[in-house]
Parts: C-alpha cells; sequence; structure tokens
C-alpha cells in the first residue's frame, strides 16, 4: 500500500477503507509515514469530508493508538464532558462536582488554551499546587475514592491525536468536523465513561461560527458514540458573548466557588443546572430534567457540591485554602474599570474580542509555550440587556502592567450600546440526545 494512493484516492472524493485508514494512523504514530504527507491527506479531508463510516474507523484506529482506561471495577455510573472551547467557558470546575455530588462518577480529561479560548487545566492550575498529572493507577483511585478527578491527557492515551493535531494546527487543517469529531470522540472513548456529554458552541467567541455548523459536529460525535455503544447527549450553546462574567484563570475559579455557593452568574448557573441534568437523566439518577435541577439545586444549598470540588483539589494536592477563602487566588497588580461614554442598553458583549484582549493581558497563549499569568484577566460588569449609565463599569480589567491604549479601545468595541433594549439570544439553543 502506497500512503500517495490513499491521497489521490481522498483527493478524487472517494472513501477510504478500515485497512487504508489503519495503515494511515499505524504508519503515522510508528513515524513511518511523513508530516507532509499526512499534512496533504488531513487538506484533502477538508475538502472532500468523510462518510459516517470513515469517521467511525479514524475513531477507532486513534483509539487504539494507545492505551484505554477500563473504569469497569467502579460500580457507579461514570460521565465524561466536553466543550468545543469558547470564552469564560469554567463550565467543568462547577459541573463536574455538582453532578458527583448527586451520586455520579466524574472521570474527566481535560486541555489547555490556546489563542482566545480558555483551558480548564489552566484554570485548575491557578490553585497553588494543583497537580493535573496523574498516573493511570492514581486516577482510578481518586474517582474510587471521591468520584471525581479532572487530569491532563497522558502520553499513552491517543497518541495519534496528540500527533495529528498538532500537524493540523500548522497545517490550516483543524476546521474539518470529521477530523474534528474523530479527535474529540477518541479522546472520551479512551477515558472510558459511560455517558458522554457534549456542549458544543457556536459564535464569534467558538470554533464552529453558526449553530448549523456545531449542530452538524454534535451529530458527527453523537454518531460516533452510538457506534460504541456509549450513551452521549449534546448541548448545542452560544458563544456569541463570554459565559458568566469572569474571564482568565483564577477570576475564573472564583466565579465556580461562587457558583457552587449559590451565588453565580445567571447564565453560567442556567448552563451547569441544565447539562447537570441531562446527566443525571441519562445515567437514570434523576426521572427527568425539573429532578434533576431539584436534586443539583439541593446539593449547591447543603454545600455538598463545594464539599466536592474541596476533595478534588485536596486530593490533587491544591490549597484548600483558596478555595474556602477565594481572595487567597492569585491576584493582578492592578484592577482597571472600562467606564462607559454614553447611556443605553448592552446590544452585545463580543466574546471573541474579550477572548483576546484577555489573552493579550496573559491569561491566554498566543504560542503553546507562552507563559501563563493566571491572575489577569476581565471581569464583565454588564452583558446583553443590562441598561448602562455614562460613567459606570462595562468591566473590570485585572492586569500586572499599565493597559496598552490598544487594549483600552478593543474593550471598549466589544461592546456595542444602543438606545433599545435587545433581543435576547438564548444560552441553549438546542438539546441533542
Amino acid at each position: 500500500m502506497r500512503f500517495v494512493d490513499l491521497i489521490e484516492k481522498k483527493k478524487q472524493g472517494h472513501h477510504l477503507s478500515k485497512e487504508e485508514i489503519d495503515y494511515w494512523i499505524d504508519g503515522f504514530v510508528k513515524g513511518d509515514i511523513p508530516d507532509y504527507q499526512v499534512s496533504a491527506l488531513c487538506m484533502a479531508i477538508c475538502f472532500q469530508g468523510m462518510s459516517d463510516e470513515e469517521q467511525f474507523c479514524l475513531t477507532e484506529a486513534m483509539l487504539h493508538s494507545g492505551k484505554i482506561i477500563d473504569l469497569s471495577p467502579i460500580h457507579t455510573p461514570i460521565c465524561d464532558k466536553h466543550s468545543t472551547g469558547g470564552v469564560g467557558d469554567k463550565t467543568s470546575l462547577a459541573l463536574a462536582p455538582m453532578v458527583a455530588a448527586c451520586g455520579l462518577c466524574v472521570a474527566k480529561m481535560s486541555g489547555r488554551g490556546l489563542g482566545h479560548t480558555g483551558g480548564t487545566l489552566d484554570k485548575l492550575e491557578s490553585i497553588h499546587g494543583f497537580q493535573i498529572n496523574k498516573s493511570e493507577d492514581d486516577f482510578m483511585r481518586q474517582v474510587q475514592d471521591i468520584g471525581l478527578a479532572i487530569v491532563s491527557q497522558s502520553d499513552t492515551l491517543v497518541p495519534a491525536d496528540r500527533l495529528l493535531y498538532a500537524l493540523r494546527d500548522v497545517s490550516a487543517t483543524v476546521d474539518s468536523i470529521p477530523l474534528i469529531a474523530s479527535s474529540i470522540m477518541s479522546k472520551k472513548l479512551a477515558m472510558g465513561a459511560d455517558t458522554i456529554l457534549l456542549d458544543v458552541k457556536y459564535g464569534n467567541g467558538a470554533f464552529m461560527n453558526t449553530s448549523e455548523k456545531a449542530r452538524k459536529l454534535a451529530q458527527a460525535m453523537l454518531d460516533i458514540a452510538k457506534r460504541f455503544h456509549k450513551k452521549a447527549c449534546a448541548m448545542i450553546t452560544n458563544m456569541n458573548q463570554p459565559l458568566g462574567n469572569a474571564v482568565g484563570n483564577a477570576l475564573e475559579v472564583k466565579e465556580a466557588i461562587e457558583t457552587l455557593q449559590g451565588k453565580g452568574s445567571k447564565d453560567f448557573t442556567q448552563l451547569c443546572l441544565e447539562a447537570g441534568s441531562l446527566l443525571l437523566t441519562k445515567t437514570h439518577l434523576s426521572q427527568d430534567r425539573e429532578d434533576g435541577i431539584h436534586k443539583l439545586k439541593q446539593v449547591i444549598e447543603n454545600g455538598k457540591a463545594l464539599e466536592k470540588f474541596l476533595a478534588m483539589v485536596a486530593y490533587q494536592g491544591g490549597d484548600v485554602l483558596q478555595i474556602t477563602d477565594p481572595n487567597r487566588l492569585p491576584k493582578a497588580n492592578m484592577q482597571i474599570e472600562l467606564l462607559s461614554t454614553k447611556n443605553g442598553f448592552v446590544q452585545d458583549v463580543c466574546a471573541h474580542t474579550i477572548g483576546v484582549s484577555a489573552m493579550k493581558l496573559g491569561a491566554g497563549r498566543s504560542q503553546k509555550h507562552d507563559h501563563i499569568q493566571h491572575e489577569t484577566g476581565i471581569v464583565l460588569k454588564k452583558k446583553q440587556g443590562d441598561f448602562v449609565q455614562k460613567g459606570e463599569a462595562l468591566a473590570v480589567i485585572h492586569t500586572n502592567q499599565a493597559l496598552e491604549e490598544q487594549i483600552r479601545n478593543e474593550l471598549f468595541n466589544a461592546f456595542t450600546i444602543g438606545d433599545a433594549m435587545p433581543q435576547i439570544q438564548p444560552l441553549i439553543e438546542e438539546v441533542m440526545l
């Protein structure tokens, strides 16, 4: 078999067989197939797409390129959750402890942020001492003991995805639905959870810019889960404005803690409750949506959700005093208010601009090797539909150095203010089961 023939076959719009896909992934991981040929095939896939069968075979080949965690010794429903990335998306930090407090085990492998989207691991590492690297045995023990673990991807899990994603990132082949779906699902399946929740975001702050593309990606992942006999559900959610109020690592940890205390922002709390209810219902720990939301509100009110978060932080070496007293979390040298220059209703808060500005302040990376300043970021004081008066704060900028005029202007431009109350866009557009 010659790899150049696979490139030509896909370039012409034909389907690759299971044997051809296995040859591709196995040869690439072993180093027998050069990067430039794999890049060419990925580009052909971007233009020609893949059939459902090809997507399944690619996911399967990537999944079996490394180890698969066996969680069968744990005799409790086990779930995993994945978000396609957004601005201010700290959902895992609050959602995972909430559902764990309701009796559902959460075994989650998370990633880092790049560009304008934040990463769960970066947020957790703003907690002093928090360890994201766990051996498989330690990971299993933690899930068994406290029902909750959020860790980084190990080198032995889905090495094909790690190699392929690095190549796609530098060859302009990231935005292919078959490649995205296979990448995400191979990692989710490798973790061994019974039930998977997919939060697929769309809008200017997400990788999918329209709800139609988000829906197509969600359906591709649900189809893959079904082929692997896994329970899965998806939420199509709006990322045209940041989720919650905080954008930046330590700031988002603080907002997650507030949410676990019942004091979180309305939109972020809504997403956590709806997502948590979906998981509880899918795993038969609640009767329906209303029952699930009731159970989640109960564990917030009685403090059990926050206790789960504390238990995870303690188990992974983090400073629990920073959780019981969030004022101990890293703080930036300066907090600068961004003041409105006129009266009116906030029509729009551009998530992409906010995310890029936070990155420039040090809260994110433009390159993978960039150093994160965990304390920096932006806290929104006004969001879509809010009325603001001239001189009132639109946001508070947390920075370690004097604010550049360019960043200030970009942040001003992120807020659109008008005379009329805008039509509020729904946060959750659709639930796909």
